[in-house]
């Protein structure tokens, strides 16, 4: 007798779940769920609550903050079937979950204008908003996306029903880009309140961010957080999506390195090394930085944003700020940097760095660029006080000063020995005379330039002559000054007269000097060194030495 065969096993079932992305799960429900776009939610639910909802709305503001989201609140609040008496929808009657879902309905339409920007698509949408809500308690909402895609000829195919809008009809037109409205469309922004929403903080995505995770029963490294809410660049919504996509990557913890690698962040170590290059001045450490930057594939695009933002961080530590935002180990690198990188060299480094950013973004080499840009950071000459140069002087000696403290650049130059508090005496042309020099320190900029290069001519009664051989006219418009200059040595008011003199010292009927040249902010600069070298000849020993320059 023949065994019966067992029937074959059943093949295996194939069973797909669908999961809900993160920014769609956790997209706002109410207006007291907008985060950091308190001033909108605060003035719709009034709106809402009180009766006053106006027939156009323009939300504005970067991607990814809730432009739509508030839009699609207010169109279930309209709409809801159990409004709270704040003005909140209930988020859970059937309309309420139809709009917030997206699926068909009659009276809350979402339009893409990147794709309905046409006179025609806006003549259409006129005519669907002449017919009347589904129901007598009800009002139709048109939310139009990407509004800065439509064009002239469909703003003004809207403007009539912007101006005479049929009764519970109301249009939200949400835009990155409110300047091209302003561009193409000027009348209609007169129909329409607007509301600018806000770039969110990197610290109030990580909240959120965190708040989710918890709700997904997800582990994930406060580091991860910091670097998927710095790379959101102030996108909540980017903020969420960025962590689902860590989040599928693999299995276990969402750690930092993870979030590095998923999308291909730069590890802190790099700009770590870059720090100690410039730090140390280290420019023959640039080529194995940016042969290593080349090797892992890196876009120079983004290290060099990434460094702006290094150098950012180490000037605001600098000057006594807490930036936001920062792995710790950043941290760690900001706090160690900030002494050896004062806040005016880094100030000069993000410069070069406005500069170069434009050739970075239109070269075909844009490895020579970053290597450029950091050469001239490391190789950049260091700002210190001129002070400090002078106290080095009188320790070390003028012979090893140059050794000690070369290409360096004065920030700022001390005054001359004066008074600390000047002294009010009589106007005599013998005590100005003497008062001079101590006078001419206290002038500031082109002022004290100007001075230094004239001379006390005359003093009668309340009258004070200044000859000036090269610069009378300048002089001249600054009389007032000059006066106030005076007024704190003298007894009385002072008026001031200036004339066009000889050389200092030459003979009065000698020939009248060659016009000069026009007096430019180098020569300027010259000119005023020239006086304080004069005053004080400590700072013209080291100004030989050093081979100084006089920047402010």
């Amino acid at each position: 007798m023949r065994t019966p065969r067992p029937p074959d096993p059943a093949p295996p079932r194939l069973i797909l779940s669908c999961v809900i992305a993160l920014a769609r799960k956790y997209r706002p429900k109410q207006f007291a769920d907008l985060i950091v776009q308190d001033h909108v939610a605060g003035a719709l639910r009034g709106a809402v609550a009180s009766g006053r909802v106006a027939h156009g709305y323009l939300f504005a503001g970067p991607r990814g903050v809730g432009k739509t989201t508030a839009a699609r609140i207010l169109a279930m609040a309209l709409n809801c079937e159990d409004r709270r008496d704040s003005g909140e929808p209930c988020g859970a009657c059937e309309s309420c979950r139809r709009v917030w879902t997206g699926q068909a309905n009659l009276d809350v339409v979402e339009l893409d204008a990147a794709s309905n920007r046409g006179v025609d698509d806006a003549r259409e949408l006129r005519e669907r908003a002449m017919y009347a809500a589904s129901g007598e308690h009800r009002s139709k909402v048109y939310i139009v996306d990407e509004a800065h895609m439509l064009t002239r000829d469909a703003w003004n195919a809207l403007l009539k029903v912007l101006e005479e809008p049929p009764p519970k009809v109301v249009f939200v037109f949400a835009t990155t880009e409110p300047q091209k409205i302003a561009q193409s469309a000027a009348p209609v922004l007169s129909r329409l309140q607007r509301f600018d929403f806000r770039r969110i903080g990197p610290h109030a995505i990580a909240e959120r961010l965190r708040a989710v995770a918890a709700a997904e029963q997800l582990a994930v490294e406060d580091e991860a957080l910091a670097l998927i809410a710095r790379s959101a660049d102030g996108g909540m919504r980017d903020g969420l999506s960025l962590l689902d996509q860590v989040v599928s990557f693999g299995a276990g913890a969402v750690t930092a390195e993870r979030v590095r690698e998923v999308l291909g962040l730069i590890p802190d170590d790099v700009y770590g090394e870059l720090l100690r290059l410039v730090a140390e001045r280290d420019a023959r450490a640039v080529f194995p930085l940016v042969d290593r930057l080349a090797e892992a594939g890196a876009d120079f695009g983004e290290f060099v944003a990434g460094a702006g933002e290094t150098l950012r961080a180490v000037m605001l530590a600098g000057l006594g700020g807490e930036p936001e935002g920062l792995t710790d180990a950043m941290a760690a690198l900001v706090t160690h940097y900030r002494s050896p990188l004062p806040a005016p060299d880094v100030l000069r480094m993000l410069t070069v760095l406005g500069e170069l950013e434009p050739q970075l973004r239109a070269s075909g080499n844009p490895r020579l660029v970053v290597e450029v840009l950091l050469l001239r950071w490391a190789m950049m000459d260091r700002t210190v006080e001129i002070g400090e140069v002078i106290r080095a002087l009188g320790t070390a000696g003028t012979a090893a000063a140059p050794e000690q403290l070369r290409d360096v650049q004065p920030r700022s130059v001390p005054a001359s020995p004066q008074p600390s508090v000047p002294e009010q005496g009589p106007l005599a042309l013998d005590r100005l005379r003497t008062l001079w020099p101590a006078i001419i320190g206290r002038a500031q900029g082109l002022l004290g330039s100007l001075l230094a290069d004239s001379e006390i001519r005359a003093v009668s009664g309340g009258t004070v002559t200044l000859a000036s051989p090269g610069h009378a006219e300048g002089l001249a418009h600054k009389r007032d000054a000059i006066a106030q200059l005076l007024a704190p040595w003298m007894d009385r008011a002072v008026k001031v007269v200036v004339e066009q003199g000889p050389e200092p010292g030459s003979h009065p009927h000698a020939p009248a000097p060659p016009r000069p040249q026009r007096l430019t902010e180098q020569s300027a600069k010259a000119e005023r060194l020239k006086a304080l070298r004069t005053q004080d000849p400590s700072l013209g020993s080291a100004v030989d030495a050093l081979d100084l320059e006089l920047l402010e």
